[in-house]
């Protein structure tokens, strides 16, 4: 048997895996319009699940409210939750959100969550207008917020 066989398979897997993770990796932290789903209709969040006194006191931010979806395991969790606090309390109009996905496959159903940290962007009514998959940029999240004025 040849040789050059495994050889060409292994480099074709080694190449077609390299650019997965390029692309993989170019989307993370990156802001991406919210589309609303199948039922949802772009009806603001209301879910108690997630904080009941956040939502029963109406405690949307004036102009936004971040909303961090992170788990027990994940790396990158700790230094977005440190930037969203830090522009949420820089901010009077910017309300913040962290919530503990680890045991809760409702609320991941729900907002579709497929990576952790995953935040979510509502406007002022509660509308979800923008999903960040992966560590956020602080140039990213105050772009975003500045939109929903």
């Amino acid at each position: 048997m040849s040789w050059i066989a495994p050889v060409a398979v292994i480099v074709a897997l080694i190449a077609v895996s390299s650019v997965l993770g390029l692309v993989w990796r170019s989307r993370q932290g990156r802001a991406t319009p919210a589309r609303p789903r199948a039922g949802d209709g772009g009806d603001p969040v209301d879910d108690p699940a997630l904080d009941p006194a956040l939502f029963a006191a109406g405690g949307f931010g004036s102009r936004a409210t971040l909303v961090q979806f992170s788990t027990d395991h994940c790396a990158s969790c700790p230094s977005t939750r440190r930037l969203l606090r830090e522009i949420s309390a820089g901010t009077d109009d910017v309300a913040y959100l962290d919530v503990d996905v680890t045991n809760r496959a409702d609320l991941v159903r729900r907002f579709a969550i497929l990576q952790t940290p995953t935040t979510l962007v509502l406007d002022r009514h509660g509308v979800v207008r923008t999903r960040i998959g992966g560590a956020v940029r602080r140039t990213v999240v105050e772009t975003t917020i500045q939109e929903l004025r």
